[in-house]
């Protein structure tokens, strides 16, 4: 039984930074790919970054390019989404995700696990 596990979020203010993690159990990760996704009240999930466990080959929405990178740590089996300049466009839930099959998928529906979410809220 796969399991993801967030932690990180919090209350920052416009121009702060957070960190995400996500520890990943259950399973051998290698080739995998992890996800990170948000979800604002209101609004469908969206893709935000994604990381293949194998490589560190990465990929992300435009709306995070430049602020947010997204890391991994084998040995730890966590996933990281170091958010830097965050905006209060940025608030909402924050999902990690893993897919076994698929390289950099970025909809929901391509991941197969999900953790519970993280709250990160950007106000003043």
């Amino acid at each position: 039984q796969v399991r993801l596990a967030e932690s990180g979020g919090g209350l920052v203010q416009p121009g702060g930074s957070l960190r995400l993690s996500c520890v990943a159990s259950g399973r051998t990760f290698s080739r995998y790919t992890m996800g990170w996704f948000r979800q604002a009240p209101g609004k469908d999930r969206e893709f935000v970054a994604a990381v293949t466990w194998s490589s560190g080959s990465t990929r992300y929405a435009d709306s995070v390019k430049g602020r947010f990178t997204i890391s991994r740590d084998n040995a730890e089996a966590t996933v990281y989404l170091q958010m830097n300049s965050l905006k209060p466009e940025d608030t909402a839930l924050y999902y990690c995700a893993a897919d076994p099959l698929r390289v950099l998928p970025t909809t929901p529906r391509e991941y197969r696990y999900w953790g519970q979410g993280t709250q990160v809220t950007v106000s003043s």
